[in-house]
């Protein structure tokens, strides 16, 4: 069954779930990536919460006019007005009073849903229009979408990407530096708007599969898990379209094989697992990758004061630094230290007395600065200042036996 979801062999409507749902989940991860990067992911919850009041309203008025208030593109432009309205309010609120960015942030947040559930409520006592399945929109729903459902949500999706596309550079200047943004002349409040306006087409073009509430996952969980695997900003956007799209792919395709399952919740899901996989998996900022670092750094600190210890005599009772030595072939099971040991150990003590001429030597003070007690002194210095050192220290002495 799932097989067969994934193949998009479920049927007309399942496969326009499943490519309509790609298309967002790509769309939304690369916008939400640019939110992120500009450290306002929570701007994202204050626009995806505003929309309700929107929908609710114009639900209302298609209902009024004579309809049956269902039609989605009513609903996505109602919430797309109550959207933007927040939104102005947001920075309004931001850029006249004293309030910092996160309590405006809560103030739309919770004003506007507050009022959306009111008009929800009120939608429900008077009992117009085709209410049924309108608080879908909170944790949205897929079941009986039609083509023309689908077709809206997925042309959405693709403009919103090819606008995302073309204005990527931009974006990403404003992102990581406004004020070299602003020096070179860019209209980073104009950017920023713009930035915000394509997170709340993609709030609105989701609203009906993931839903109002879970749309701020799918914008900001894959950025975060792109950020996992790569430090340049065009790798991250890249890979964050890849996981938002492959998320929302199979969560649809989950929910297409288990109807009884919703699909929004679904995405959100596997979205978090992509992340939990990198959170713990990625090369190189990951969990497993720190653990490795961590234990290779481990090693070279005992490696180093086992020979260390070695050169000058002393005896040694640590016994992993013990059997890394003896791993080695640094010493014998005995302890007793090898030829290669005493060779290996006589170059660290040397390099211990280079490194405290370099230290103590103001002419060498950036050298100095990358000293860490394992870091080789050949990678800092070139030959002729050590053969210069060594002269100051004299000749090189003998492991102690």
């Amino acid at each position: 069954m799932l097989l067969d979801a994934l193949l998009l062999q479920l049927g007309y409507n399942a496969t326009l779930v499943a490519l309509g749902a790609a298309l967002l989940g790509t769309s939304a991860g690369i916008t939400g990536t640019f939110l992120f990067l500009r450290k306002r992911a929570l701007v994202s919850d204050a626009v995806s919460h505003a929309t309700l009041p929107g929908v609710c309203i114009a639900f209302l008025v298609m209902a009024f006019a004579g309809g049956d208030g269902r039609n989605l593109a009513g609903l996505l432009l109602g919430s797309a007005v109550s959207a933007a309205i927040g939104l102005w309010c947001m920075n309004w609120l931001t850029r006249n009073t004293r309030l910092a960015e996160d309590a405006a942030i809560g103030a739309v947040l919770s004003v506007f849903f507050g009022l959306g559930i009111v008009l929800l409520t009120v939608i429900q006592t008077l009992g117009v229009g085709r209410q049924a399945g309108l608080e879908g929109f909170l944790l949205g729903s897929t079941a009986g979408m039609l083509y023309s459902d689908a077709v809206v949500i997925a042309a959405g999706g693709a403009v919103t990407l090819l606008l995302v596309l073309l204005m990527r550079r931009p974006m990403t200047l404003v992102a990581f530096d406004p004020e070299y943004a602003a020096a070179r002349g860019l209209p980073v409040d104009r950017i920023d708007m713009l930035m915000m306006g394509l997170v709340m087409a993609v709030t609105v073009v989701g609203l009906k599969i993931v839903g109002l509430i879970l749309i701020v996952a799918l914008l900001i969980i894959p950025a975060v898990t792109a950020r996992f695997w790569s430090e340049r900003s065009d790798h991250v956007v890249f890979l964050a379209g890849l996981f938002g799209g492959v998320a929302a792919y199979l969560g649809a395709a989950l929910s297409a094989s288990a109807p009884n399952l919703p699909t929004g919740p679904l995405i959100v899901l596997v979205s978090f697992a992509f992340f939990v996989l990198s959170l713990f998996l990625a090369p190189n900022r990951g969990v497993l990758a720190a653990v490795l670092r961590h234990l290779r750094f481990q090693r070279r600190v005992h490696l180093r004061q086992g020979l260390l210890a070695l050169a000058q005599g002393q005896a040694i009772y640590e016994s992993l630094t013990l059997r890394l030595l003896r791993r080695a072939g640094l010493t014998r099971a005995d302890g007793v230290a090898t030829a290669r040991g005493r060779a290996r150990a006589a170059k660290a003590l040397r390099d211990e007395r280079r490194w405290q001429v370099v230290r103590s030597d103001i002419t060498h003070e950036a050298a100095a600065a990358l000293y860490d007690g394992l870091r080789d002194i050949e990678t800092v210095l070139t030959q002729d200042q050590i053969q210069e050192i060594d002269r100051q220290i004299g000749g090189p002495r003998e492991v102690m036996s």
